[in-house]
């Protein structure tokens, strides 16, 4: 009887579902709100690419949500609650959820989705070769910091001050800031951090920067900046700023341009990392992969009425342009 129990732990989980005849149980984490229509969006693009696979909610699996609402303190009692309910394969939406689920279970397969430094973050020894119950698919590479304020500098060459608003709970802004420090020098650029919780000191630190001519803004990727886009653009366009943002929802939402990672494209592919598991694999030989599509979209509108006369070379190489 022993052995026995002993051989039933170690089957694939897809003989396991077959010899139950149970749906398979997915639980999704993550840090955003879900009554944001753009994170809600990502894991929608999870859920979606799953039935195209051919797994349907409700059918041969059920998915278990937990949405932190923006609070990272939340996320080790959701974390627990997902584990708790032994799902049969985690996905973990961005660095802070995916760290909280691995605090839980070292068995459990995890697909992390929107991690800037996996190794870094202790989630992963190897991309290459993950050697434990998580793999997935990373963010942004930190060198994109140059690329932001080189292009800044293109739309806008009379910039000559920028302020980088960033999150300083979040762990790797200072990594994007190296990055943007190191090209500064060779495009003329002064640059001053803004560290930013809510509103009083997003205010604050858009109006310092407009005290002077020729000022702009950068603003790095995080939970803080994503739920708090809405201010960064109103800002922005009020003190006639040029803003370089992380993701084109930015620009959609009438932000000046933004470079990033296609992040409904990262779903789509944790989405076939579930597959696989769901299937028998291990997430031990499945390797982190990182983004294959970078989008630039820039707003002419918004352009316009900060006075900004976009080069026709910059728009000819953009993804998404609005006018």
């Amino acid at each position: 009887m022993a052995m026995l129990g002993g051989a039933a732990v170690d089957w694939p989980l897809a003989a396991r579902a077959q010899v139950t005849g149970r749906p398979r149980l997915i639980g999704v984490l993550s840090s955003q709100s879900e009554s944001d229509p753009e994170p809600r969006s990502w894991i929608e693009a999870f859920s979606t690419r799953l039935q195209e696979l051919g797994w349907k909610d409700g059918d041969n699996i059920r998915i278990a949500y937990r949405w932190a609402e923006g609070q990272d303190s939340r996320l080790p009692l959701l974390a627990k609650e997902l584990v708790g309910l032994q799902p049969d394969v985690l996905l973990g939406a961005a660095t802070s959820a995916s760290t909280a689920l691995r605090q839980y279970t070292l068995a459990i397969p995890i697909v992390f989705a929107q991690v800037a430094d996996p190794v870094a973050a202790g989630l992963v020894t190897n991309l290459a070769r993950p050697e434990g119950n998580l793999t997935g698919f990373t963010s942004f590479e930190f060198s994109i910091g140059g690329k932001w304020l080189q292009l800044l500098k293109e739309c806008a060459p009379a910039v000559a001050r920028v302020i980088v608003v960033f999150d300083p709970e979040n762990r790797v802004w200072p990594e994007y800031l190296r990055s943007i420090e190191a090209a500064a020098p060779s495009l003329g650029m002064r640059l001053t951090p803004a560290s930013v919780h809510g509103d009083t000191e997003i205010e604050r630190a858009f109006d310092e920067v407009a005290k002077e001519p020729n000022g702009a803004a950068i603003v790095l990727p995080s939970v803080v900046t994503v739920r708090r886009r809405e201010k960064l653009i109103a800002l922005a366009v009020q003190y006639r700023l040029p803003a370089m943002y992380p993701y084109s929802f930015f620009v959609v939402g009438g932000g000046l341009m933004s470079y990033g990672i296609d992040v409904p494209d990262l779903y789509r592919r944790a989405a076939s990392y579930a597959d696989r598991i769901l299937k028998g694999e291990k997430p031990a030989g499945m390797p982190v992969q990182q983004p294959t599509k970078l989008v630039l979209a820039i707003n002419l509108k918004t352009a316009t009425a900060l006075g900004v006369t976009v080069p026709p070379i910059l728009i000819a190489t953009a993804d998404q342009v609005i006018e």
